[in-house]
């Protein structure tokens, strides 16, 4: 049964590949998007009048930046973890990789909860230092594996290594 001898077989087969695929992307995008979800819901509705009321540093983003921000990111991460998911070899390498990443992303969700939730900047300041570590060491075993699904991590790494000095520094100026 060779693919030239039965075109309409290898047309399913490759249909069938295709869907997979894009079933994996949507299950690794989406998996990022649902991680923002449920950040949302442990932060509660709105940041309200107790962020309004904090000191922050000059440095500190408009408001409305974070949303295009974050869709991207979140955007850019589900597809890296989604080429690491397909990369062919080294099996045992990419269930670490995904692992890895998968912590990260739940303690990408945590984060809004402890700051905004709980309003706990301090302890927030170490939830992300502890969640940049799982970033890091994400980004490194994704380039390993994959250079592009690496590259598509850096911009996150980034984000949050600025996200971190504004907590620490939104924590300092608080204290």
């Amino acid at each position: 049964m060779e693919g030239s001898d039965h075109p309409e077989a290898a047309s399913r087969a490759s249909g069938a590949q295709r869907a997979r695929a894009a079933a994996a992307v949507l299950l690794c995008v989406g998996a990022c998007f649902a991680a923002a979800a449920i950040g949302q819901v442990l932060s509660g509705s709105e940041p309200g009048d107790w962020y309004g009321r904090l000191r922050k540093p000059s440095f500190t983003p408009p408001g409305w930046l974070f949303g295009p921000v974050w869709t991207l990111l979140y955007t850019g991460m589900g597809l890296s973890a989604w080429l690491v998911w397909r990369t062919p070899r080294r099996r045992a390498a990419r269930r670490w990789a995904l692992a890895t990443f998968a912590v990260q992303l739940l303690l990408n969700a945590a984060w809004p909860g402890v700051f905004f939730g709980l309003h706990l900047p301090g302890p927030a300041f170490g939830e992300i230092l502890v969640l940049w570590a799982a970033a890091a060491a994400t980004t490194v075993l994704f380039f390993r594996l994959s250079a592009p699904a690496g590259w598509l991590m850096v911009p996150y790494l980034v984000w949050v290594t600025f996200a971190a000095v504004l907590n620490g520094a939104i924590w300092w100026l608080n204290a």
